[in-house]
């Protein structure tokens, strides 16, 4: 009988760590290599595993939740299919105090009948406030769904200085 090769299971370390903020307990998880999530989360610190990851993200949260950081410079770890990443970079280049529509993504990727698939992978995007999601917004200018509730997405909103209209409504 003849060993034909061996199979390595390299395992890779996984950390997480939360970040209380005005609206609400962020979980941030980590690779070794960059954050791979931040949501919102219920949860309690009990299980905190903290990394130099996500001790920085902490750091770059709680700066843009004070007002004084815009821009984050956080190694990124994302998990998902080509279409889904090329949307999250697109959210990536919609500056602070700044909004997008669907549609202006699925321009933006030069496919502009792909509004409901920009949508679905703006809803997957699994690193909340930093790959910004909160800033795309109806084409109308008004409030759209967000993951984490719209409460919590016209704060962000509001925090940045981003003014959404209110459409008219004829009756």
């Amino acid at each position: 009988m003849k060993l034909l090769g061996k199979i390595f299971m390299v395992k890779t370390m996984s950390y997480i760590d939360y970040l209380k903020t005005p609206i609400g307990v962020l979980e941030i998880r980590a690779s070794e290599r960059g954050v791979t999530q931040v949501v919102f989360s219920e949860s309690t610190e009990s299980n905190a595993n903290a990394s130099r990851i996500t001790d920085q993200c902490k750091q770059e949260l709680d700066e843009y939740f004070k007002g004084t950081r815009k821009q984050f410079a956080l190694p990124l770890d994302t998990k998902g299919t080509e279409f889904q990443k090329s949307i999250w970079d697109c959210l990536l280049a919609i500056p602070f105090g700044c909004s997008a529509s669907y549609s202006d993504l699925a321009y933006q990727i030069k496919n502009p009948k792909a509004v409901r698939a920009v949508g679905a992978a703006n809803g997957r995007n699994p690193i909340a406030i930093i790959v910004p999601c909160h800033r795309v917004i109806g084409r109308n200018g008004s409030l759209t769904g967000y993951a984490w509730g719209l409460e919590r997405k016209q704060w962000l909103l509001k925090h940045e200085g981003v003014l959404l209209s209110t459409p008219s409504h004829k009756g």
